[in-house]
């Protein structure tokens, strides 16, 4: 857009030699705005965990606000969920998400105890 306006400029307004040069940095700068574009675009594919969505739970740590046995309630991130353990959780303790199936989580102990 920048060596639109350039060119226009130059072509009514600059006299010769300069209207050649004007023109010359005004595509240098659009060129180094769309790689900067580009490269800014591109950083965050290379990440290995997606940034949002249910994906980004699985491996998170909670924490169980209802003992699960084999069914209730964790915190994680902030959120209550609904989960299900394979073995008996107690209330309190911390849990890790092992999966996510629709909206419940299957969670496992991770051994600690974790704040509510």
């Amino acid at each position: 857009m920048i060596t639109l306006v350039a060119l226009i400029v130059a072509i009514l307004f600059v006299p010769s030699p300069w209207s050649y040069v004007l023109v010359i940095a005004a595509a240098i700068v659009d060129l180094g705005e769309t790689g900067a574009f580009v490269w800014w675009s591109r950083r965050r594919r290379r990440r290995t965990r997606p940034a949002v969505g249910a994906e980004d739970l699985v491996g998170r740590v909670g924490v169980a606000l209802s003992a699960l046995d084999p069914a209730g309630q964790v915190r994680v991130q902030g959120e209550i969920w609904d989960a299900r353990s394979a073995t008996r959780v107690d209330r309190g303790e911390a849990v890790v998400v092992e999966a996510v199936d629709g909206l419940r989580l299957e969670v496992g102990p991770t051994g600690g105890d974790a704040d509510a």
